[in-house]
């Protein structure tokens, strides 16, 4: 059953969600953005252990709370673990006032379409269910986009409603992220494409059902805003999709109603080798510039 008040601060509350959630592939490069090289560790365990203690030291700043930070989402093994000596979702939201949700994809398949599709997510109900069992509130699962290809979009958006209405029976809200690379040449078409299959699900989602979107910051400003409204949307977020942190907001502060979902962007010039003061100092000024662009509009 959905908790009533995070419910209330995701669907109307200002701020953003922080994306905590970089996982398998992707930890490599954020450990060595934040100043640890490969060669700091030896084994998969020891390269999530050192990515659990960089999330540690952003969520227990004192600069980090749901005054700015709306929600956060966490990678399924910072889930299982503890935060200053609670498990991390009973931390986030009773310690720092922030709407727990859980990354449940499991990587990307091969493109096909011009699309990559969700890998199987074997024992998604399980998953969700000890999400459920820890206090999340919703989830996030995430797609690619690499070409304005109407077969590959129609598959995409389709599977991503399928997994959000598995999300949906076990009482939490699913983020639907079907990410359009931002390089190709064919961005705005796809974009077409993707509002007009998501608008299309929408409508076959039963009445009282909602869903967040998180969707990559569109060419052309204000593209979602039938979304921002929409009866069956309790919130549109924007992810960063390569962006420096300084476009990103820049172009996130032009679309009226979404916020942000940002990862790399939040992170940007945090460093293992800055002292507390100096770490905490740079965090704040990365979430107050998110926060700012996200509520712009």
């Amino acid at each position: 059953m959905v908790n009533q008040q995070q419910a209330d601060k995701m669907t109307s509350g200002k701020g953003f969600i922080a994306a905590l959630d970089q996982s398998g592939g992707s930890t490599p490069k954020a450990l060595r953005l934040y100043g640890i090289e490969d060669s700091a560790y030896s084994s998969e365990d020891e390269m999530f252990d050192l990515m659990h203690q960089m999330r540690v030291r952003i969520v227990t700043s004192p600069v980090f709370g749901g005054d700015r930070v709306l929600a956060a989402i966490l990678f399924e093994q910072t889930m299982d673990r503890a935060i200053d000596g609670k498990p991390a979702a009973t931390y986030l939201w009773e310690d720092k006032g922030v709407v727990p949700l859980l990354k449940i994809d499991k990587g990307l398949a091969d493109t096909t379409d011009g699309v990559q599709l969700m890998k199987p997510i074997p024992d998604l109900d399980e998953l969700l269910a000890r999400g459920v069992r820890n206090g999340i509130f919703g989830t996030k699962a995430r797609s690619v986009i690499g070409a304005a290809d109407p077969i590959g979009i129609a598959a995409a958006v389709a599977q991503q409603f399928d997994v959000g209405r598995q999300v949906l029976v076990h009482g939490l809200v699913p983020i639907l992220e079907a990410e359009v690379t931002i390089s190709i040449a064919d961005k705005a078409e796809a974009e077409n494409l993707l509002r007009d299959e998501i608008a299309k699900n929408l409508e076959a989602l039963p009445e009282g059902q909602h869903v967040m979107l998180k969707l990559t910051l569109p060419s052309v400003a204000n593209h979602y805003e039938v979304f921002v409204e929409h009866p069956k949307v309790m919130r549109v977020v924007a992810l960063s999709g390569g962006y420096s942190r300084s476009e990103a907001n820049a172009l996130l502060a032009q679309n009226t109603g979404v916020i942000a979902s940002f990862s790399r962007a939040l992170t940007e010039g945090l460093s293992a080798q800055q002292s507390d003061e100096e770490f905490n100092a740079t965090l704040d000024a990365s979430i107050q510039s998110i926060y700012d662009a996200s509520v712009a509009g």
